[in-house]
């Protein structure tokens, strides 16, 4: 057995703080990628990708480490809803998903070692009616700013979400049972906030 040493590729806050809802400690080194959605790239494909990329170029760094990567995106009608440039940008996102169904696709990837294992949870999600003044309240928040499809569900966004189906925490950016199964792929064992690991041979 050795000890763990967790690395987060991602500069998320809401992937930071689940993370430490289930007592894993890391520490955060988000990865420069580029994630611009290649042509015939299919969202699911693309999230997945981006997951794996993330954790390969950290786990480059130290083979030791345990690395984690993840991406979320939104899709509605097809048209991938990325985080928003600026309100303009936001308050189009809030509108195209108001009072209509969406689904939330997030990716997460483990890499240790030589091995790196990926997988993903899609999440249906229901947006009550929105009203142009809400739309405009909430964008002042500022909680839309740096998230996909303009919005949060752990925060005020928790107000306008209707219904979902599917992993809450994959809505928030990082699917824990999806996590704690690829952890055990790579051989790392999670005992309720005790990780340990064997050899990667």
């Amino acid at each position: 057995m050795s000890e763990c040493r967790v690395v987060l590729a991602s500069a998320s806050p809401r992937r930071r703080q689940l993370l430490s809802l289930i007592g894993i400690a890391h520490e955060v080194l988000p990865a420069n990628i580029d994630e611009t959605l290649r042509v015939r790239e299919t969202p699911r494909r693309h999230a997945e990708r981006l997951a794996r990329e993330k954790a390969s170029a950290i786990a480059k760094r130290d083979p030791d480490l345990i690395t984690i990567g993840a991406d979320t995106i939104v899709v509605v009608n097809r048209k991938v809803l990325g985080k928003p440039r600026d309100a303009d940008d936001a308050a189009r996102m809030l509108a195209l998903l108001s009072g209509r169904e969406h689904t939330v696709t997030t990716a997460v990837a483990v890499s240790r070692g030589k091995k790196l294992r990926s997988a993903v949870e899609e999440v249906r999600v229901k947006f009550r009616r929105l009203r142009d003044d809400e739309i405009e309240a909430y964008i002042a928040t500022g909680e839309p700013m740096d998230k996909a499809g303009a919005y949060g569900i752990q925060g005020y966004g928790a107000t306008i979400v209707e219904r979902i189906e599917g992993d809450y925490f994959a809505v928030m950016g990082l699917p824990i049972v999806r996590l704690i199964g690829l952890l055990r792929d790579v051989g790392v064992r999670y005992r309720f906030g005790a990780l340990s690991t064997a050899s990667t041979d």
